[in-house]
């Protein structure tokens, strides 16, 4: 018989403990890709996953809300972002639970990282797994929204629930589908709430649960009443009647398809009036709805556009939110119908619009937001109201993320969630790369209910053969000082001619090169300093063509009467790959025909740059539809003649005119008193004459006019620096400091001959850039104490201390050199002075 020995190991307690930390780590799950699915996991099991991954390894704080230590309301905070979520946790199933995130609100998993979070932290207390298994028995009853897939409202009873609440419950709720309230009898939950009011139970009824219901209701009850207001559709009469001007019967349809829906997204091509139909659309619900508070948000550059067109078409105010935060706190406590921002505010402003409390936010060129990770765009995903109206002519332009983020504000539910759609729709290699998509007329069929686009080929029968449109764009700080320069010296000159009636050769000189920078300051200070390129015109025009181009075959004639306006808007065609010929005085007779061929027969030469010098003769009108005026000439017979290159006989499509103008400028000017259309300056102002001799009744009438034209400019906000750049890159991004201003001053035209310098291109002494900024300083500081002024836009009032704070733009690195150089020169000579 064999001896059975004991052994025994002597094993240490530390080895013990790292064996089974090892054991632990192999048994934890592999840590889950972002980007790829593994083979063995569904994607809707991966995506949970990944939220379970990420909340398990944050340092959020939690804190508990309740009396429960694990069945409770919790709030969990990021200290970095320093954003709050309220999470209740009811069990460990996805759809148990619910957090106030957007994420959870969209994912359509019942859960998110800050659920994850919540569970993670609570399961590693003392008797949670036993909580958990033992699972949530509240002495209350609930009527609750599930978020999985499916957003649907339930009932939950609690332990005390006496049986009448019980068998009321019972007869609303669907016990088949665990207690769902049946969509159809939305309606009869306030009668099922008193039900357990007289019952002596507690009921709680989650506002996210109620305002889904409300929502429907009042979606409902707008169409019934839409029926009724307008029971002939596009053709009722009441809406012939509802603007200041006609609506086409498929701008109508847009209008009442908006009204209808209650948030949408109208993706009309460029040209059909997508304006028009949102401000009809504003009047329906302002007339028939209650809304008392629309919010538009749109690039800065077409705020005063919005504001003309407002009034122009409904006859209702828009106040344009300018200025410091103080001001536009201010604004924002006017009792207004309609406020204009721009997206680079929406981040800054957010308490305050929250606090308004817009009813309608209509949202314009939607295409400059496709990117949901900008500061802009996550602000304005924050602002909450029961109507929204957003419009872009290209929806959707390289991505299909494009499109999700866009209509995610319209409705973030319509799409699903982000990750489901991509992997249903999006085509991949075998290295996870996208090479495509599928199945997109499903997205279409999904977006019909929030989405109304047309083409011009759809409603051509109801266009206009020529439709002209005068875009309002605001001038930067930059322009807006050469364009001050100029006209301080226009009007000296205006007062001396009314006290004597009589002009030297010199101030008519000075008169007509003054007159002609304040024009040129209007399209960019390129035109005069040929150094900087502060504007907004090509920007606009570079967006213009963003949508235009997007339609197969589009083509444009841009005119302008410099050239240099040519070279600046080339920069963004040549940035963007678009096609273009440069057409001008200067080029050869025999040289001419080969450019007009290629426009005619490149698909890919997509633009017609034109100056009138070389616009003679030209006949387009089969191969453009669009006609952009840079700026517009005085002489009405030269303004037709730049239109009749494309609208003439041989045009078979309906043509559209747009005509740059600058806000608060001598343009604008033109505008308000038709000076544009009389000819007595004909050759004078366009024609750039250096030399002029006007005299007698000639000269008055002269005289006359300019006075009008300059009297009429009107007020104008200049784009602060970063609303610049923002609207150069196409991109709304919030600038990190919104209140401080930098921006380069350009060097300086001798306003003695303004003209002749920018023509001759030289580069003036640093003293004028100096005196210049001495004098807007000057300026700027004695504002301070004048309260009948208007603000300055270099000071800034801090709303709370009172205190004032000076924002001076800089100049470029260039004229900073010259003036340091000569600034030292000035001390050297001093100090030499002062030791002889």
């Amino acid at each position: 018989m064999q001896n059975n020995k004991l052994i025994i190991f002597s094993i240490p307690v530390c080895s013990i403990v790292k064996a089974k930390r090892n054991a632990t780590k192999s048994e934890k799950e592999p840590k889950l890709s972002r980007t790829h699915a593994p083979p063995d996991l569904s994607p809707i099991d991966w995506q949970r996953g990944l939220r379970r991954q990420f909340g398990g390894e944050q340092a959020f704080v939690l804190e508990n809300k309740g009396a429960q230590p694990f069945f409770s309301e919790f709030i969990v905070s990021n200290p970095q972002s320093k954003s709050r979520y309220r999470v209740a946790i009811r069990g460990r199933q996805p759809g148990d639970n619910f957090c106030s995130c957007p994420d959870y609100a969209t994912n359509e998993l019942g859960t998110c990282k800050h659920i994850e979070f919540t569970l993670a932290t609570l399961l590693k207390k003392r008797g949670a797994k036993t909580a958990f298994a033992r699972g949530w028995q509240p002495p209350f009853s609930e009527v609750y929204l599930r978020n999985d897939r499916l957003r649907t409202v339930h009932f939950r009873a609690g332990t005390d629930c006496p049986p009448i609440v019980h068998e009321a419950a019972a007869k609303l709720f669907d016990t088949q589908q665990g207690w769902r309230l049946p969509e159809e009898r939305f309606g009869e939950l306030t009668h099922f709430m008193a039900v357990v009011a007289t019952a002596d139970h507690e009921l709680r009824v989650y506002d996210d649960a109620l305002d889904f219901i409300a929502s429907r209701c009042d979606a409902q009850h707008r169409l019934a009443q839409l029926d009724k207001l307008f029971p002939r559709g596009v053709g009722d009469a009441k809406l012939a009647k509802l603007l200041k001007v006609p609506l086409y019967p498929y701008q109508a349809e847009g209008a009442l398809y908006a009204v209808r829906a209650g948030r949408i997204l109208i993706g009309d091509e460029m040209g059909l009036g997508k304006t028009v139909q949102a401000i009809a659309a504003m009047e329906i619900l302002a007339r028939h709805f209650g809304v008392s508070r629309v919010l538009v948000v749109c690039p800065t550059s077409l705020k005063y556009q919005w504001q003309s067109e407002i009034t122009r078409f409904s006859g209702r105010p828009a106040r344009i939110l300018t200025g410091g935060r103080s001001r536009r706190q201010k604004a924002f406590a006017e009792d207004d119908f309609c406020k204009i921002t721009n997206y680079e505010k929406l981040q800054p402003d957010l308490d305050l619009i929250t606090a308004w409390e817009p009813e309608l936010v209509i949202v314009d060129e939607a295409q400059r937001i496709k990117n949901w990770n900008t500061i802009a765009s996550r602000a304005l995903k924050r602002i909450d109201s029961p109507y929204a109206i957003v419009l872009t002519g290209t929806p959707l332009e390289n991505k299909l993320e494009e499109l999700i983020s866009i209509v995610q504000f319209v409705d973030q539910y319509r799409l699903g969630p982000t990750w489901k759609l991509l992997h249903e729709h999006q085509v991949k290699d075998e290295t996870g790369r996208v090479t495509g998509y599928t199945g997109l007329e499903k997205i279409g069929e999904t977006l019909a209910p929030v989405m109304i686009r047309r083409r011009k080929s759809d409603v051509l029968v109801q266009l206009p053969s020529r439709t002209d449109q005068n875009l309002l764009v605001p001038m930067t700080e930059m322009q807006m000082v050469y364009h001050q320069e100029n006209a301080e010296i226009v009007t000296r000159i205006v007062q001396r001619w009314r006290k004597t009636k009589f002009l030297s050769d010199k101030d008519q000189r000075r008169l007509t090169c003054a007159l002609q920078n304040m024009r040129m300051a209007c399209n960019s200070t390129y035109l005069l300093d040929q150094e900087t390129d502060h504007g907004v015109k090509a920007d606009e025009l570079a967006s213009l063509f963003d949508g235009l181009f997007v339609q197969p075959g589009a083509k444009a004639v841009v005119f302008s009467q410099w050239t240099r306006t040519q070279e600046i808007i080339i920069r963004r065609l040549e940035a963007r790959g678009i096609g273009y010929v440069s057409f001008h005085g200067g080029i050869a007779s025999d040289k001419r025909p080969e450019l007009i061929e290629r426009f005619s027969s490149d698909p890919d030469c997509r633009v017609f740059l034109s100056t009138d010098a070389g616009a003679t003769g030209l006949n387009l009108q089969q191969h453009a539809t669009t006609l952009v005026n840079m700026d517009l000439p005085w002489n009405p017979a030269l303004l037709e003649q730049r239109i009749g290159r494309i609208h003439r006989i041989g045009q078979t499509q309906p043509v559209q005119i747009i005509n740059f103008v600058a806000k608060g400028t001598i343009e604008e000017g033109m505008l308000a008193v038709l000076a544009f259309k009389r000819s007595l300056s004909a050759g004078i102002l366009d024609g750039g004459a250096s030399e002029i001799s006007l005299g007698g009744s000639r000269l008055n009438r002269f005289m006359k006019e300019v006075e009008n034209v300059t009297g009429q400019m009107g007020e104008s906000e200049a784009m602060t620096p970063a609303e610049e750049t923002a609207g150069a890159m196409g991109e709304a991004v919030a600038a990190p400091i919104d209140e401080i201003i930098l921006d380069e001053t350009p060097e300086r035209i001798d306003d003695t001959q303004p003209a002749q310098a920018a023509a001759s291109g030289m580069n003036p002494e640093p003293w004028t850039a100096l005196l210049q900024l001495g004098t807007h300083l000057v300026s700027a500081l004695t504002s301070v104490n004048d309260n009948s002024a208007a603000p300055h836009p270099w000071i800034d009032r801090d709303p709370a201390s009172g205190t004032h704070s000076l924002k001076i733009p800089l100049p470029s690195p260039e004229t900073t050199q010259r003036l340091a150089d000569a600034l030292s020169a000035i001390a050297d000579s001093l100090r030499a002075g002062h030791r002889k």
